[in-house]
Protein backbone atom coordinates (compact mmCIF):
# COMPACT_ATOMS: atom_id res chain seq x y z
CA UNK A 1 0.00 0.00 0.00
CA UNK A 2 1.57 3.49 -1.03
CA UNK A 3 1.34 6.18 2.20
CA UNK A 4 -0.31 8.99 1.47
CA UNK A 5 1.70 12.47 0.66
CA UNK A 6 2.32 14.16 3.68
CA UNK A 7 0.49 17.41 4.53
CA UNK A 8 2.62 19.36 6.43
CA UNK A 9 3.74 22.95 4.87
CA UNK A 10 7.72 22.81 4.29
CA UNK A 11 9.53 25.83 6.49
CA UNK A 12 11.23 28.54 5.44
CA UNK A 13 14.22 26.68 6.42
CA UNK A 14 13.74 24.49 3.47
CA UNK A 15 13.93 27.14 1.52
CA UNK A 16 16.98 28.73 3.15
CA UNK A 17 19.81 26.87 1.49
CA UNK A 18 21.27 26.92 -1.77
CA UNK A 19 19.86 26.44 -5.25
CA UNK A 20 21.27 23.42 -5.74
CA UNK A 21 20.20 21.57 -2.67
CA UNK A 22 16.46 23.00 -2.92
CA UNK A 23 15.78 22.27 -6.92
CA UNK A 24 16.26 18.72 -6.33
CA UNK A 25 14.85 18.19 -2.92
CA UNK A 26 11.57 19.81 -4.45
CA UNK A 27 10.99 16.62 -7.11
CA UNK A 28 7.57 15.06 -5.22
CA UNK A 29 6.60 17.86 -3.37
CA UNK A 30 3.41 19.55 -3.51
CA UNK A 31 2.40 22.90 -4.57
CA UNK A 32 -1.22 23.64 -3.61
CA UNK A 33 -2.90 26.60 -5.36
CA UNK A 34 -6.18 28.23 -3.16
CA UNK A 35 -8.64 29.59 -5.52
CA UNK A 36 -12.66 30.67 -4.95
CA UNK A 37 -13.68 27.29 -6.35
CA UNK A 38 -11.58 25.25 -4.08
CA UNK A 39 -7.80 24.01 -4.01
CA UNK A 40 -5.39 22.52 -7.00
CA UNK A 41 -2.27 20.26 -5.96
CA UNK A 42 0.31 19.61 -7.97
CA UNK A 43 3.09 17.34 -7.30
CA UNK A 44 6.28 18.56 -8.57
CA UNK A 45 7.98 16.31 -11.32
CA UNK A 46 10.62 18.80 -13.11
CA UNK A 47 12.20 22.11 -12.10
CA UNK A 48 15.66 24.03 -13.15
CA UNK A 49 17.54 25.92 -10.71
CA UNK A 50 19.07 29.30 -11.30
CA UNK A 51 22.01 30.63 -9.48
CA UNK A 52 21.68 34.19 -9.39
CA UNK A 53 23.94 37.07 -10.58
CA UNK A 54 26.87 34.16 -10.96
CA UNK A 55 24.48 32.49 -13.14
CA UNK A 56 24.44 33.55 -16.88
CA UNK A 57 20.95 31.87 -17.50
CA UNK A 58 19.15 33.82 -14.82
CA UNK A 59 16.70 36.84 -15.01
CA UNK A 60 19.47 38.13 -11.72
CA UNK A 61 22.78 37.70 -13.78
CA UNK A 62 22.61 41.46 -14.65
CA UNK A 63 21.56 42.61 -11.46
CA UNK A 64 17.88 43.82 -9.98
CA UNK A 65 15.11 45.45 -11.67
CA UNK A 66 11.52 46.21 -11.34
CA UNK A 67 11.16 42.76 -13.29
CA UNK A 68 12.97 40.28 -10.91
CA UNK A 69 13.18 42.07 -7.63
CA UNK A 70 11.48 39.49 -5.44
CA UNK A 71 14.42 36.96 -6.46
CA UNK A 72 16.48 39.26 -4.11
CA UNK A 73 13.89 39.36 -1.25
CA UNK A 74 13.72 36.16 1.81
CA UNK A 75 13.34 32.84 0.49
CA UNK A 76 9.77 31.04 0.48
CA UNK A 77 8.74 33.40 -1.85
CA UNK A 78 7.08 33.04 -5.25
CA UNK A 79 8.93 34.98 -8.28
CA UNK A 80 6.33 35.00 -11.19
CA UNK A 81 7.13 36.42 -14.72
CA UNK A 82 5.76 36.68 -17.77
CA UNK A 83 7.48 35.67 -21.30
CA UNK A 84 7.16 35.92 -24.70
CA UNK A 85 4.54 38.20 -24.28
CA UNK A 86 1.72 35.19 -23.41
CA UNK A 87 3.09 33.17 -20.79
CA UNK A 88 3.30 33.53 -17.25
CA UNK A 89 5.91 30.92 -15.09
CA UNK A 90 6.40 30.43 -11.81
CA UNK A 91 9.63 30.11 -9.68
CA UNK A 92 10.53 29.76 -5.72
CA UNK A 93 13.19 31.87 -4.01
CA UNK A 94 15.63 30.11 -2.32
CA UNK A 95 19.36 30.76 -0.59
CA UNK A 96 19.95 33.64 1.53
CA UNK A 97 18.05 37.19 1.15
CA UNK A 98 20.22 39.06 -1.55
CA UNK A 99 21.58 36.16 -3.71
CA UNK A 100 18.79 36.21 -5.99
CA UNK A 101 18.63 32.09 -6.36
CA UNK A 102 15.45 30.48 -7.80
CA UNK A 103 13.69 27.73 -8.71
CA UNK A 104 11.46 27.17 -11.95
CA UNK A 105 9.01 24.86 -11.36
CA UNK A 106 8.56 23.08 -15.26
CA UNK A 107 5.96 20.39 -14.93
CA UNK A 108 4.00 18.69 -12.67
CA UNK A 109 1.31 16.07 -11.85
CA UNK A 110 -2.13 17.79 -10.84
CA UNK A 111 -3.04 15.16 -8.36
CA UNK A 112 -6.50 17.12 -6.57
CA UNK A 113 -8.68 19.85 -8.48
CA UNK A 114 -8.11 18.89 -12.20
CA UNK A 115 -11.91 19.69 -12.78
CA UNK A 116 -11.07 22.92 -12.39
CA UNK A 117 -7.86 23.32 -14.50
CA UNK A 118 -9.10 21.39 -17.84
CA UNK A 119 -11.11 24.29 -19.11
CA UNK A 120 -7.43 26.23 -19.46
CA UNK A 121 -5.42 23.85 -20.88
CA UNK A 122 -8.26 23.10 -23.90
CA UNK A 123 -5.41 21.76 -25.71
CA UNK A 124 -4.00 18.96 -23.48
CA UNK A 125 -4.90 15.87 -24.30
CA UNK A 126 -4.95 14.11 -21.13
CA UNK A 127 -4.51 15.09 -17.94
CA UNK A 128 -1.05 14.01 -17.78
CA UNK A 129 -0.56 16.93 -20.02
CA UNK A 130 -2.12 19.19 -17.75
CA UNK A 131 0.62 20.87 -16.24
CA UNK A 132 3.64 19.35 -18.97
CA UNK A 133 5.81 22.67 -19.14
CA UNK A 134 6.67 25.20 -17.14
CA UNK A 135 3.76 27.71 -18.60
CA UNK A 136 1.29 25.07 -19.02
CA UNK A 137 2.01 24.40 -15.10
CA UNK A 138 1.24 28.76 -14.76
CA UNK A 139 -1.82 28.08 -16.66
CA UNK A 140 -3.59 25.21 -14.93
CA UNK A 141 -2.90 26.87 -11.49
CA UNK A 142 -4.21 30.47 -12.74
CA UNK A 143 -0.87 31.75 -11.45
CA UNK A 144 -0.08 35.22 -13.20
CA UNK A 145 1.88 38.17 -12.01
CA UNK A 146 -0.87 39.80 -9.45
CA UNK A 147 1.03 36.73 -7.29
CA UNK A 148 4.76 37.31 -7.83
CA UNK A 149 6.32 38.15 -4.25
CA UNK A 150 3.68 35.94 -2.85
CA UNK A 151 4.83 34.09 0.61
CA UNK A 152 4.32 30.54 -0.09
CA UNK A 153 5.36 29.56 3.92
CA UNK A 154 2.44 31.48 4.87
CA UNK A 155 0.03 29.28 5.59
CA UNK A 156 -3.23 28.38 4.87
CA UNK A 157 -4.29 32.04 3.96
CA UNK A 158 -1.44 32.04 1.26
CA UNK A 159 -3.18 31.55 -2.42
CA UNK A 160 0.23 29.80 -2.86
CA UNK A 161 2.12 26.86 -0.65
CA UNK A 162 3.91 24.05 -1.13
CA UNK A 163 3.55 20.75 0.93
CA UNK A 164 6.14 18.07 2.22
CA UNK A 165 4.54 15.48 -0.29
CA UNK A 166 6.80 12.27 -0.69
CA UNK A 167 10.37 12.93 -1.74
CA UNK A 168 12.27 11.78 -4.11
CA UNK A 169 14.88 8.62 -3.74
CA UNK A 170 17.77 10.21 -4.87
CA UNK A 171 18.19 7.27 -7.46
CA UNK A 172 14.68 8.11 -8.82
CA UNK A 173 16.43 11.40 -10.14
CA UNK A 174 17.52 12.98 -13.05
CA UNK A 175 19.68 15.40 -14.26
CA UNK A 176 20.43 17.77 -17.47
CA UNK A 177 21.02 20.58 -19.31
CA UNK A 178 18.32 23.36 -18.58
CA UNK A 179 15.66 23.63 -21.20
CA UNK A 180 16.10 26.80 -23.63
CA UNK A 181 18.59 28.08 -22.18
CA UNK A 182 21.51 29.65 -24.42
CA UNK A 183 25.40 30.72 -24.41
CA UNK A 184 27.67 29.69 -21.10
CA UNK A 185 24.28 29.27 -19.24
CA UNK A 186 23.07 26.39 -21.09
CA UNK A 187 25.26 23.64 -20.25
CA UNK A 188 24.64 23.42 -16.38
CA UNK A 189 22.91 20.78 -15.71
CA UNK A 190 20.45 22.27 -13.25
CA UNK A 191 17.34 20.61 -14.59
CA UNK A 192 16.03 18.20 -12.15
CA UNK A 193 12.98 15.72 -13.18
CA UNK A 194 11.74 12.51 -11.69
CA UNK A 195 12.80 9.60 -13.73
CA UNK A 196 10.16 8.03 -16.34
CA UNK A 197 7.31 10.29 -14.57
CA UNK A 198 4.48 10.93 -17.93
CA UNK A 199 4.13 14.75 -16.56
CA UNK A 200 8.05 15.67 -17.42
CA UNK A 201 8.47 18.13 -20.29
CA UNK A 202 10.21 16.66 -22.83
CA UNK A 203 13.73 18.47 -23.61
CA UNK A 204 14.42 21.27 -25.70
CA UNK A 205 17.70 23.71 -26.65
CA UNK A 206 18.06 26.84 -27.33
CA UNK A 207 16.94 27.50 -30.54
CA UNK A 208 17.85 31.31 -31.71
CA UNK A 209 14.46 33.52 -32.38
CA UNK A 210 14.73 34.56 -35.79
CA UNK A 211 14.24 38.56 -36.59
CA UNK A 212 12.02 39.63 -38.88
CA UNK A 213 12.72 40.55 -42.20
Amino acid sequence: MIAAPDRTPLPRTFFDRPVLEVAPDLLGRILVRSTPDGPIALRLTEVEAYAGEADPGSHAYRGRTARNGVMFGPPGHAYVYFTYGMWHCMNLVCGPEGFASAVLLRAGEIIEGAELTRHRRLSARNDKELAKGPARLATALDIDRALDGTDVCAGPTSPLSILTGTPVPADQVRNGPRTGVSGEGGVAPWRYWIANDPTVSPYRAHTPRRRRS
